[in-house]
């Protein structure tokens, strides 16, 4: 699909290297800034076209896609003032990458078929390092056609996997973010308690590797983070934070209790307030460390 025309609203942390991906696969990309205009710019500088704005994306376009921090910023790209949805021929399918609320999700969805337009939910897994690389895991929500058409655009920025229906994206995305909210406060807590208790961190952590509480985040994420002294994100704690309370929603509306994310999401709240909400999401750790009066550390760091 070399110079199909692609646009996308939303040159961020993640949406910059995603749209420089589409770019290094062939693609005719148009770009405008959700917040921040340098990312542009810079896509611009590699062959990127600027649109403007969303409805200037969306009359280049076959393609259009979002990718922003939040449903209200999804709902302003596409029918706002100057919306996508407003300058997007009809049949322009639009792919919605960000992670939101399924119900937001299946909302947006009827608007833009109404308009005769096509939509998708893919958000994505694998931050800011793996977009870079077109390597993201994409959990995608359509119809088996849409699905179809959108596939070799989706495949130059990692690997689409078609969950169901529109809006089920958005639900296994959610997912992925209730485990790795819980996952790093156990984590956490766990090594917060090896440390007081004087244990060795490296020889836990090889011990843990080989055993059944071994996890990603435990063997990949914590040693160049929080284990290492830094809380660079990463992925930001108050995109978790946001994420955790869509999924928190989402569970209040089907009746699915949740007790434990809803405590993440305190602990996660408390540690923005802070001032921590721009780092990392292992900044949470600290909580720990001080009310533990412990430093966790890997050696040599």
């Amino acid at each position: 699909m070399a110079n199909t025309q692609v646009g996308f609203i939303g040159a961020g942390v993640m949406g910059e290297p995603m749209a420089a991906s589409l770019l290094r696969a062939g693609f005719a990309v148009t770009v405008c800034a959700h917040s921040n205009r340098d990312p542009v710019e810079r896509l611009v500088a590699q062959g990127a076209a600027d649109g403007g704005d969303p409805a200037g994306v969306a009359r280049a376009s076959a393609f259009v896609i979002t990718c922003v921090p939040d449903a209200p910023q999804v709902e302003e790209a596409l029918f706002g003032e100057h919306g996508a949805a407003g300058g997007a021929r009809p049949g322009t399918i639009v792919i919605d990458m960000s992670t939101i609320s399924p119900v937001a999700t299946r909302a947006f969805d009827q608007r833009l078929r109404a308009s005769g337009l096509r939509f998708l939910d893919a958000p994505v897994s694998g931050g800011a390092a793996r977009a870079k690389t077109g390597t993201l895991t994409i959990m995608v929500g359509a119809n088996d056609d849409d699905f179809a058409a959108a596939k070799p655009v989706l495949e130059a920025m990692g690997t689409p996997n078609h969950v169901g229906g529109v809006g089920m994206g958005e639900v296994v995305k959610l997912v992925n973010q209730i485990i790795i909210s819980n996952t790093m406060i156990a984590n956490i807590e766990a090594l917060t308690f090896a440390a007081k208790a004087g244990a060795d961190i490296d020889a836990t952590l090889a011990v843990i590797g080989s055993a059944t509480g071994s996890n990603y985040l435990l063997q990949n994420w914590l040693p160049q983070s929080w284990l290492a002294g830094s809380h660079k994100p990463g992925f930001m704690l108050d995109l978790l934070r946001k994420d955790l309370a869509a999924a928190l929603d989402s569970a209040r509306a089907i009746g699915v209790p949740m007790p434990a994310s809803s405590l993440a999401y305190q602990l996660y709240t408390a540690t923005s307030g802070e001032g921590h909400g721009r780092d990392d999401y292992t900044s949470v750790a600290q909580f720990y460390e001080r009310s533990a009066g412990v430093q966790v550390r890997k050696k040599n760091t």
